[in-house]
């Protein structure tokens, strides 16, 4: 294919590379590298680039930022990557990557059950190697574990969510696409 992807690391790294670097494989097979990991590290996310979008980061503190994918130079699978975003103590891990656009909304999932539902055009595109602004204030013990992208559709009504990130997507924690959390805008 012609499309670039990204993947994301919990500690902040992300590397973008070609599809057609990818070889197909045989289910039964391990796969190839995407990313070198330094120790300790995963891959928490991959998104595939749209030029017409912004990269989104988000953090377990709440914290995170928006980057045009024109700040992540493509290079070979398998390398170390770039900084996406500093995981200081302030930001926390990274727990989700998604590909937004302006007029895109994103709902934020605590490990609380808080959930926040937030326009995209709210939050500034910023510079790739950056610590971020606030994306969801939480209580001490909170932590953010998914978002979702919620798209417009052609009706003016919101459509289903295109995007889950994090680990618990995995075990259904991932928000309905029906309904309207309390609180909305």
């Amino acid at each position: 294919g012609d499309q670039e992807v990204v993947l994301g690391t919990e500690q902040g790294m992300a590397i973008r590379f070609h599809e057609r670097d990818v070889r197909s494989m045989g289910r039964s097979t391990y796969g190839v590298k995407g990313i070198a990991l330094r120790d300790g590290d995963k891959v928490v996310d991959m998104v595939v680039v749209d030029p017409s979008a912004s990269l989104l980061t988000a953090c377990e503190n709440g914290y995170g930022k928006r980057t045009g994918f024109d700040e992540y130079r493509t290079q070979s699978r398998g390398g170390i990557g770039l900084i996406n975003i500093k995981t200081s103590e302030r930001n926390g891990k990274v727990v989700a990557l998604l590909d937004v656009r302006d007029e895109d909304e994103v709902m934020m999932i605590t490990s609380q059950g808080m959930v926040i539902r937030t326009p995209i055009n709210t939050i500034r595109p910023i510079g790739r190697n950056t610590q971020g602004v606030r994306l969801i204030a939480l209580n001490e013990a909170d932590k953010l574990v998914a978002v979702a992208r919620l798209v417009k559709e052609e009706g003016g009504e919101d459509g289903a969510e295109t995007g889950q990130a994090g680990a618990e997507a995995d075990e259904g924690q991932s928000p309905s696409a029906g309904g309207s959390p309390a609180g909305d805008k």
